[in-house]
């Protein structure tokens, strides 16, 4: 139950907002009793200095009876003294407290407008102001006041009562705010979970709200486009595995197939020969096809090794333009270079060779005869460009987009002695963009492909 996210947040919403209700009611609850307490002071004391008011107009027997017997009806006590502390007349009996606060009075400290004498009501039973009486500039007795301070204690207690209702109910409406609040907040979280759970039983239909503005909804994004992405690998890898699978099965069934033919004795020699070529280009084909695979499952693991170093670029293109000289020579390709002599380049020749050399063998393979091939090679502030075009067949511009997608082929129907394994591009994208580079493409149907390779400029001399 403690594992909740919704009450676990909860808690936390609840114990905030309390100690902040308690600290808030605190500072309120303290100052509304000291408001109350110096608002009955302030009264107890106007009350004296009225009545000293009076007696200074009139200081008569008929004035003091008259205080008296006033204030006897009163909840307060008056007590009148003459200017030594002697007591004149008062409205009620004087007790002892009373008559504590009266003899410890240092008369020469009450200034003329009176003052508060005893406010501590909680530990004195009376609270008490005295008023100086003056006759004609002549300090002639006070007026003292007294209340009890049961009657502030009943302020406060009452106080008390409405400060507990209220915070009880502000505790309630805290906890049903709190609850609606984790609610609110953990709901889609514990949407977000169902998804996620789904997504690891390999449901990747996955529907949630993404239409808030808010951290939630960003993450709600996410998974959705998480769960779109593992739909579209989950596509993707079984129709790699079942491409792979026809790919593996195709040169399997030739070589069985071949085998079995050529086992029979009454076959002749040619037919013989013939069908072990066929045999061995389909095992070089085989050979190729696993080689490949290898190397697109170190690229997914992170294995795919890349060792730069300075080379010469002609150089490196020379070399490789050797190996396909027969290539072209058979079907009278004519082929232009242009390369600086003097370009170094820090890449990986054996990488690099392997991502030209796959290029060069697709334009020699769909550019009919006597067509051309040019390679040219430029360098500018930042990069250095390596362009492959032919005067081939094309590519369909809907095909563009995906020509570097696994096992791939923009014409379906090809046959496998015009068409590879659809491999040898995505191996060739891969390792020009762990080089920092970039491929491109271009190509019109019936009239040529171009290849453009960008490879960023760095120090060679590093």
């Amino acid at each position: 139950m403690f594992n909740k996210l919704a009450l676990k947040i909860g808690l936390l919403f609840f114990l905030v907002i309390l100690i902040i209700e308690i600290i808030l009611f605190y500072i309120l609850y303290t100052n509304l009793v000291a408001d109350r307490v110096e608002e009955v002071m302030g009264d107890l004391l106007a009350r004296g200095n009225t009545h000293r008011d009076v007696l200074e107009e009139n200081y008569t027997t008929t004035t003091l009876e008259h205080v008296a017997i006033m204030e006897s009806e009163s909840d307060f006590i008056a007590v009148i003294t003459d200017e030594n502390g002697k007591v004149i007349i008062s409205s009620d009996p004087v007790e002892p407290e009373m008559k504590t606060v009266i003899e410890h009075t240092d008369y020469d400290e009450i200034p003329q407008e009176g003052a508060i004498l005893k406010s501590n009501w909680s530990e004195e039973k009376y609270v008490s102001t005295d008023s100086p009486l003056t006759f004609n500039e002549t300090h002639s007795g006070h007026v003292f006041m007294f209340a009890e301070s049961d009657s502030i204690e009943r302020i406060i207690d009452h106080l008390s009562h409405k400060f507990w209702l209220v915070g009880l109910l502000t505790l309630l409406l805290t906890v049903i705010t709190v609850f609606i609040l984790s609610k609110v907040i953990t709901q889609p979280v514990l949407r977000m979970k169902k998804a996620t759970e789904q997504l690891s039983r390999g449901n990747h239909n996955v529907e949630l709200y993404t239409h808030r503005k808010d951290e939630l909804g960003d993450l709600a994004t996410s998974i959705t486009l998480l769960s779109q992405d593992l739909e579209r690998l989950k596509n993707e890898r079984n129709e790699f595995l079942g491409s792979i699978s026809h790919e593996l099965r195709t040169p399997l069934t030739y070589m069985k197939g071949y085998t079995d033919i050529i086992s029979r004795k009454e076959i002749s020699t040619t037919d013989r020969n013939r069908y072990i070529k066929i045999i061995q280009e389909e095992t070089e084909h085989l050979a190729d096809l696993i080689k490949n695979l290898f190397e697109l499952a170190k690229i997914d693991h992170n294995k795919f090794a890349i060792t730069k170093e300075r080379v010469v670029f002609s150089a490196l293109i020379e070399t490789i333009l050797a190996r396909i000289r027969p290539a072209l020579n058979e079907k009278k390709i004519e082929l232009f270079f242009h390369c600086p002599d003097n370009l170094v380049v820090l890449a990986d020749p054996e990488r690099i060779q392997q991502v030209i050399l796959n290029i060069l063998d697709n334009a020699i393979k769909y550019t009919p005869e006597k067509g051309h091939i040019t390679i040219e090679v430029i360098q500018n502030k930042n990069e250095i460009l390596t362009t492959i075009s032919d005067t081939g067949e094309g590519i369909p511009e809907e095909d563009i987009p995906f020509i570097f997608d696994r096992l791939y082929r923009s014409e379906k129907s090809r046959s496998r002695v015009s068409g590879g394994s659809g491999l040898g591009l995505t191996i060739a994208k891969e390792i020009v963009e762990l080089h920092g580079g970039e491929i491109e493409v271009d190509s019109t149907l019936g009239k040529g492909t171009v290849f453009v390779i960008s490879l960023k400029k760095e120090n060679v001399n590093e």
